[in-house]
């Protein structure tokens, strides 16, 4: 029979299919085991209304031979007769699977993968010739259909049961790309069990194993095997899996030894259908805030693996998440590599979150010490989520916020902060540091704490930069006690600072004057107690936040800075009797600097501070 070319731009077409669309050679064998699997279906729903059609036993076979570089997968499914082969082999991107949908009722419909019709050609990126020999269900004859990718011809064929068997013969390598690997049978093995494992008829293969004797030895034999397991975990029914086959799937599929801190399980049926593993790590990855991260999700369609790193069905605030998501209703593009991003996509996205912030809001009220530990290893990144893309998502996430303050140094939530407000108390207090331990010691605290305003401690680099995104909650301002005026004293405290301004007014000038390039201001203050300095900054960037960008290598950007004297303190009474300008004006770089070590920053000159206060220890000794 004459070669028959491709009804439609045959050549340039199929070059496309089997050398662009797919960028992943090893997914050919994912598609042919998924238009087996679409036969089977086929077949058994047929065998529904129609009693001359048997459906049992059905089965997916696939075998290699290394020595005449040979891959077939075969099956036991409807087959197709000459005309079926011509319509939907000989015309690409005809799919028969598309088209037998079309025909069922919405009741009949089954989970049915292909719909393009060009997965079958996946098998030309490994293959110089492919051939397809398929005897239809009730049919006596059957048909070989081969190309090599020039065009194609249909020839009578044998064949003993209706089905399909499919016969690649495998290009040699090449300097770019190697396909003697999938001439190792342990290899296609392998392709199996990571695209396929959950194809719900068994995959079959003679595979290499050791036949252990009684007496202790063992002899290497071929045995037929099935590969696949065919039901995943998630496909289950809950009340049969316990809590270890959870944890030992979720140890073995991310190679963890701790078990997750919580497992979310369900299924949601409407629109968008799908079912969901999800996990929460009981422990931070050690490279989870790297760019080595790799997103924890993997996405199936009706039990067929689609990808690893699905990002598209989870937001980058709950990348923490781990485990499974399988939908019969996505819309995936040509190669069912990409996902299309079309209405069910984003449903399916806001479905997922919602759910995953339902367990975290039920984890935070029942299970507080579980969230605190979740929240230790992940808080950052819901922070992260409230500043990203100009706090868009920041009233979805703040009431999942925790921060410690200064109440009783546990967690709290805004919610309950506010709740303890004082009655004149308009705004949120914060305030930021390296650590927990560092920010107890600031000097700024004091006064705020002495009036009995709670402070919340910011610990983490995004804080500074959420709260800025933030700006309120519940109408409450978040309002730094390391900026600018906190406006906490009484009239007559006010008054009285006012005088002792007045009365020193010469002497602030002259300070601001000696610091005029490092500070902004010079001013009395009245939030410090026992401490003689502090440095805070106007209503522009933090000093905290100042530290952050200079680690992020943001360039010179430095913060306004106000140094603050404490009036009360017997250094100030030094200062004002000092007579010596020179003198004044060494004590007045060393407070400066003594101010600066407090709030965590880097002094211009460590020898000149450190030679001061060798000056002043030897003269206190006179």
């Amino acid at each position: 029979m004459a070669i028959k070319q491709f009804k439609t731009e045959s050549k340039r077409l199929l070059d496309m299919m089997a050398n662009s669309i797919y960028t992943n050679t090893d997914i050919f064998l994912r598609e042919l085991i998924s238009n087996a699997s679409d036969a089977l279906d086929k077949r058994h729903i047929m065998s529904l209304t129609d009693s001359s059609i048997v459906s049992e036993d059905p089965k997916i076979y696939v075998s290699v031979d290394k020595k005449n570089r040979i891959i077939t997968v075969s099956d036991n499914g409807v087959g197709m007769d000459r005309k079926e082969l011509e319509d939907n082999l000989g015309t690409i991107a005809r799919s028969g699977t598309f088209e037998f949908k079309k025909d069922l009722s919405e009741k009949d419909e089954a989970d049915i993968i292909g719909q393009f019709g060009v997965g079958f050609y996946s098998a030309f990126m490994v293959s110089e010739k492919v051939e397809v020999v398929s005897r239809k269900v009730n049919e006596a004859k059957a048909y070989m259909w081969s190309s090599d990718m020039e065009g194609y011809e249909i020839t009578p064929a044998e064949r003993d049961e209706a089905g399909t068997t499919i016969t690649m013969y495998i290009k040699k390598n090449t300097r770019e790309k190697k396909y003697d690997k999938y001439l190792d049978p342990h290899e296609i093995a392998s392709l199996i069990k990571k695209y396929s494992d959950f194809i719900r008829y068994p995959i079959m293969m003679e595979l290499e194993t050791y036949d252990y004797k009684e007496d202790g030895t063992s002899e290497k034999v071929t045995k037929l095997q099935t590969v696949n397991s065919m039901q995943p975990i998630w496909k289950k029914n809950k009340k049969e899996i316990s809590q270890d086959d959870y944890d030992s799937y979720y140890m073995q599929e991310y190679y963890d030894f701790q078990k997750p801190l919580k497992t979310i399980h369900y299924k949601v049926e409407g629109n968008t259908s799908y079912t969901a593993l999800l996990y929460i790590p009981g422990e931070k990855p050690f490279n989870y805030y790297t760019g080595d991260y790799k997103l924890g999700l993997k996405l199936y369609s009706r039990g067929v693996f689609i990808k690893d790193e699905a990002s598209e069905i989870v937001s980058d605030y709950f990348r923490f998440i781990r485990g499974v998501v399988d939908s019969d209703d996505l819309s995936l593009n040509i190669s069912r590599e990409i996902l299309q991003q079309d209405s069910q996509m984003k449903a399916l996205k806001k479905s997922v979150d919602k759910k995953i912030k339902s367990v975290l809001e039920n984890m935070l009220e029942k299970e507080p010490e579980n969230y605190e530990k979740f929240f230790e290893n992940f808080g950052p990144q819901l922070k992260y989520g409230c500043y990203d893309n100009f706090g868009q998502n920041k009233d979805f996430l703040i009431d999942l916020l925790i921060f410690r303050s200064s109440r009783d140094d546990n967690y709290t939530t805004l919610k309950d902060y506010v709740s303890r407000m004082k009655k004149d108390q308009n705004d949120i207090y914060y305030v930021s540091g390296e650590s927990l331990e560092k920010i107890k010691l600031l000097p700024q605290l004091e006064s705020i704490r002495d009036k009995g305003y709670e402070v919340l401690y910011f610990t983490d680099s995004i804080d500074e930069f959420m709260a800025s995104v933030l700006r309120e909650y519940d109408g409450k301002q978040f309002k730094s006690i390391l900026k600018g005026d906190l406006d906490l004293n009484t009239k007559k405290e006010k008054e009285e600072l006012e005088k002792k301004t007045e009365e020193n007014k010469d002497l602030l000038n002259e300070i601001r004057e000696m610091l005029k390039d490092k500070v902004v201001d010079v001013k009395l203050s009245s939030r410090l107690k026992s401490s003689a300095v502090c440095l805070v900054s106007d209503d522009n960037l933090s000093i905290d936040m100042e530290k952050v960008l200079s680690h992020l290598d943001q360039g010179n950007v430095k913060a306004n800075k106000i140094l603050e004297i404490n009036p009360e303190h017997r250094i100030f009474d030094t200062l004002k009797n000092m007579k010596d300008k020179d003198r004044l004006s060494e004590f007045v770089d060393l407070l400066y600097d003594q101010a600066s070590l407090i709030a965590g920053l880097q002094i211009d000159d460590p020898v000149s501070y450190s030679e001061k206060i060798v000056s002043l220890m030897i003269d206190s000794d006179r």
